[in-house]
């Protein structure tokens, strides 16, 4: 490694966390995880590069986005010779995360939709519910919150359950 980094390296861990709006335990935690580095001083003291604000900037723009810490880091690790992303790589970056931001929000509107009622969970312990599970014939659709997680799946299971059943038919 040359001089270089190291003599650009003069910011502290106090003054890249206040600059940044984190704590030092959220940058000595970003370190070890590989999404941000540092250089040591000669008194073994950590030094930042300035760079290192725009990363931490993209770093808590992700992680609100809802963005996980290992995603992250593998979108920055695609970055050459591990640099500071760019306004261009931004864009790059971003725009690979709108397909998870997309299936993100489609999750939470029917969450919004059924939160006042079941959401297929197959527990059978709602008496009046919209989707009412008879028979746990959800089971058959897979396991967990069906009509959350496969909506299309679910409802055509209870259509076809309630087709054979005759229910919600006037020929019972």
């Amino acid at each position: 490694m040359s001089d270089k980094p190291i003599l650009e390296a003069n910011l502290s861990v106090g003054q890249v966390a206040k600059r940044a709006a984190v704590a030092v335990s959220a940058l000595h935690f970003y370190e070890q995880k590989g999404l941000i580095r540092s250089w040591r001083n000669s008194g073994n003291q950590r030094r930042y590069k300035p760079d290192v604000l725009r990363r931490v900037a993209v770093i808590k723009a992700a992680q609100k986005m809802g963005i996980t810490l290992e995603e992250i880091k593998i979108t920055l690790s695609t970055l050459p010779e591990n640099r500071t992303p760019t306004k261009k790589d931004w864009a790059i970056m971003s725009t690979k995360w709108q397909a998870q931001l997309d299936e993100r929000i489609a999750y939470m509107q029917r969450v919004r939709d059924l939160v006042d009622g079941c959401i297929g969970c197959g527990c059978l312990s709602m008496t009046s519910c919209p989707m009412y599970n008879p028979d746990d014939i959800m089971a058959t659709a897979g396991d967990g919150a069906i009509y959350l997680e496969a909506p299309d799946k679910a409802l055509a299971t209870k259509l076809c359950y309630d087709s054979e059943n005759k229910i919600g038919t006037n020929n019972k």
